[in-house]
């Protein structure tokens, strides 16, 4: 079955570009112009990843996607006319699982969302992998990509997941950003230190919401997750 992508532009002549090089590859499109389309749309057609403009006549792309992380998981790409490192940062740190600037290359926004459908939603278990992983009171299902602490559930992004994922396999275990990046990304993705600290901040914040500090920063190595 085709992946459904929701395309939010205000730009007519990128929507269309857009549409068309996508619906080319194989993928089904449903377009939005503007910040309360796009939810609709998004209720309407359950989409399996969204293209987000960050700049919009009416809601901003950052709101639109804070609104969407209050609800759902699914993979957002950020589209921005800036390219200042500053608003990438806040992009990732919102809950997107990618980033590119305009201008762009059509072929390349394709690359970027074969690549973040292959993370978040192409993997497939493997044989080490029990259906649920624990420590202490957080609780994992890998097969639907669901977290509970203490029997509530909390809502991540496939990014966020399969980061918590990679610590939860070996809690205590100190993991380096390199280390975490393999677990969370495909070895043809490149994303910086700073993406992964974005990511981990975004996946603290939620846990610490429910009063749970498991993570824990090894200064100079990286990250670790222990029972709280």
């Amino acid at each position: 079955m085709a992946k459904h992508i929701l395309v939010v532009d205000d730009d007519l002549d990128i929507r269309t570009i857009v549409k068309a090089a996508l619906e080319s590859d194989g993928y089904e499109v449903t377009l939005a112009e503007n910040g309360v389309v796009a939810l609709e749309k998004f209720d309407s057609v359950n989409p399996d990843i969204v293209v987000l403009d960050i700049v919009l006549p009416d809601l901003s792309g950052t709101e639109i996607c804070s609104k969407i992380r209050a609800k759902s998981g699914v993979p957002i790409i950020f589209l921005s006319g800036k390219s200042d490192d500053i608003d990438r940062i806040i992009g990732l740190e919102l809950g997107a699982d990618d980033y590119l600037t305009k201008p762009f290359n059509p072929r390349e926004l394709i690359a970027r969302v074969k690549a973040v459908l292959r993370r978040t939603q192409g993997e497939s278990p493997k044989s080490d992998d029990s259906t649920t992983l624990s420590c202490g009171d957080l609780v994992l299902n890998t097969e639907q990509f669901r977290v509970f602490w203490e029997e509530t559930e909390i809502v991540l992004t496939k990014t966020e997941f399969l980061l918590l994922k990679t610590l939860v396999r070996h809690p205590g275990k100190v993991y380096s950003r390199s280390e975490l990046m393999s677990g969370a990304y495909d070895s043809d993705v490149y994303v910086s230190d700073r993406t992964i600290d974005s990511h981990i901040r975004r996946l603290r914040n939620k846990l610490q919401e429910l009063g749970a500090s498991p993570i824990q920063t090894i200064r100079g190595v990286g990250y670790k997750i222990v029972k709280s």
